[in-house]
């Protein structure tokens, strides 16, 4: 059975919400590479499986986040999804909602890429309990 790219990127939307790594490593390529803002504790560039997962790590030692998803879009060989991250910071509590954009690239059923978009200044402020200054 053949699953459509949406398909695919809603079960692994519902495997991070239930924290089912191994169902979310299974569906990264080798070839696999991620791009998110170096402002970012966990973002950065990352590559394959292990990359992948290095990034989830850290980004689940610094938050404890849900998504909310929008919109999912079928754009061909790329899902784009619009919504928010919404959660508490590990560190002290503070609660945060930023508005975020990710966008997938599949090739035969698995994940090649992923560019992951969030109002950083945002998240940066909530990050430090609200004293960040904002440029």
């Amino acid at each position: 059975m053949s699953y459509s790219n949406l398909e695919i990127m809603r079960g692994l939307y519902a495997a991070f919400a239930v924290r089912d790594l191994e169902t979310i490593s299974a569906a990264i390529h080798p070839e696999f590479v991620m791009r998110q803002s170096e402002l970012l504790p966990w973002g950065g560039r990352r590559q394959g499986p292990e990359g992948f997962l290095a990034f989830l790590g850290t980004l689940l030692s610094h938050l404890d986040p849900a998504l909310d998803i929008e919109a999912l879009y079928d754009a061909g060989d790329h899902v784009v999804q619009v919504g928010h991250s919404h959660g508490t910071v590990i560190a002290d509590g503070t609660p945060y909602r930023v508005p975020e954009v990710h966008i997938w690239q599949l090739r035969d059923g698995l994940i090649t890429a992923y560019q992951v978009y969030v109002d950083v200044p945002a998240m940066l402020d909530a990050l430090n309990d609200g004293t960040s200054s904002r440029s």
